[in-house]
């Protein structure tokens, strides 16, 4: 007779924030929690997101979509959130499955290709360039118009900036530059929400929170909740993506006489 399961696999997705402070201050020694010690927990929360930009790609924050084009324009704004673009006139028309028109929240460029005919049977993609800013700065003619063969990201408080060289003509406006983009990892927001991130994470976001809350209320856990935290960072990190085929090719050697 098999096992009796819940027949579910959605821990995570019902997982709160009220909660999941919870399980980490109980790790500390603290419970009865106060308002300002929930305040407090979420902060770290946030803080921990913001610090796990700097841990590598997290690929369950990467995204795609499509950039209309407009001729005579070289730069393409993503803004970190809806209160910062204010009229701006450069900011990135998106078309992606969501029927988003503005992304917002964009970390990081990754790949880039000018895509022409999308959609259709004779869609074909140009994989661009990325260039560093002293490549860009030594181009002659930054507004020279034709087709964008390359592209250089620069990365500011609010907003994301592409800029595509060669400018949009005319033609290469009808077409569209398809990007594979890194999206920041969402606020906590609400007591009652989820956190934005996948079951993978959920071990290693309690641990980490747990080590930062000792920092605050309990030294003697510190160096503890740390090496747990970074362990099971780690190991999540180590099993996010999707794998790939792999080939193993023997080495061949030659003698020379």
């Amino acid at each position: 007779m098999p096992n009796t399961t819940s027949n579910k696999t959605e821990f995570d997705k019902s997982f709160s924030i009220e909660e999941i402070i919870e399980e980490a201050y109980q790790r500390v020694g603290i419970q009865n929690l106060t308002g300002y010690q929930l305040k407090s927990a979420r902060r770290s929360l946030n803080i921990m997101f913001q610090e796990w930009a700097n841990r590598g790609l997290h690929y369950w924050e990467l995204k795609e979509t499509n950039v209309n084009l407009v001729a005579g324009q070289s730069e393409y704004h993503f803004f970190r959130s809806a209160a910062d673009d204010t009229s701006d006139t450069n900011r990135a028309q998106a078309t992606t499955v969501q029927t988003e028109s503005t992304i917002f929240g964009v970390d990081d460029i990754l790949e880039a290709t000018f895509r022409t005919n999308r959609a259709t049977s004779t869609q074909q993609d140009i994989a661009l360039s990325k260039i560093d800013r002293s490549t860009y700065s030594a181009l002659a003619n930054k507004l020279a118009t034709g087709t964008p063969v390359q592209y250089y990201v620069q990365r500011f408080i609010d907003r994301v900036t592409v800029s595509v060289y060669p400018t949009p003509d005319t033609t290469a406006a009808t077409s569209e530059i398809h990007l594979y983009f890194v999206k920041r990892i969402e606020d906590v927001g609400d007591y009652t929400n989820s956190a934005d991130l996948p079951y993978r994470f959920v071990p290693c976001m309690l641990s980490g929170l747990a080590y930062y809350l000792a920092q605050k209320y309990n030294a003697q856990l510190v160096q503890q909740n740390k090496l747990l935290y970074e362990e099971e960072f780690n190991r999540a990190l180590t099993e996010d993506g999707s794998s790939t085929s792999t080939y193993i090719t023997p080495k061949v050697y030659y003698n020379v006489i």
